[in-house]
């Protein structure tokens, strides 16, 4: 992998592969971006590098690498829609604070605490493990008769 000098800052390009983007959206959802253009929706992604442009040293080249949504979930509600705004905002007030909008940096250090407040209101790690444990259950008592 190309080493990046102090100063470099790569450009970064999105890949054709939205694969997760697709599956997060609801039926609704995609048909309201389709027919009414300049419909928004608010999601959390992750973005994973796939690629790189290297740049030599003797090329007059900026560095380059492509990302891919890799994880994607999409909010169903207002209130989680409302949630995701709000977040966005603070962590747009943070950077703006730490001087950071034109850099690349971590940015906040929590910007899940943002969040809290919808997340209480969602099942946790546990219940939805009980939850796959009992669709699981029922399966196989009806697999069973």
């Amino acid at each position: 992998m190309p080493k990046l000098r102090p100063a470099d800052c790569p450009e970064i390009k999105l890949d054709t592969a939205a694969g997760s983007i697709e599956a997060s959206l609801s039926r609704d959802q995609r048909r309201g971006l389709f027919e009414k253009p300049g419909t928004t929706v608010y999601a959390i992604v992750a973005l994973t590098s796939k690629t790189y442009t290297g740049h030599a040293e003797d090329e007059d080249k900026d560095p380059q690498v492509k990302v891919r949504v890799t994880e994607c979930e999409v909010a169903r509600s207002d209130e989680d829609a409302a949630a995701l705004a709000d977040a966005k905002r603070a962590m747009w007030r943070g950077r703006q604070i730490d001087g950071t909008l034109d850099e690349v940096g971590e940015g906040p250090q929590r910007p899940d605490a943002a969040l809290l407040d919808v997340t209480r209101s969602k099942p946790s790690e546990d219940e939805l493990k009980e939850h796959k444990r009992r669709q699981e259950d029922r399966r196989r008592a009806e697999f069973v008769r």
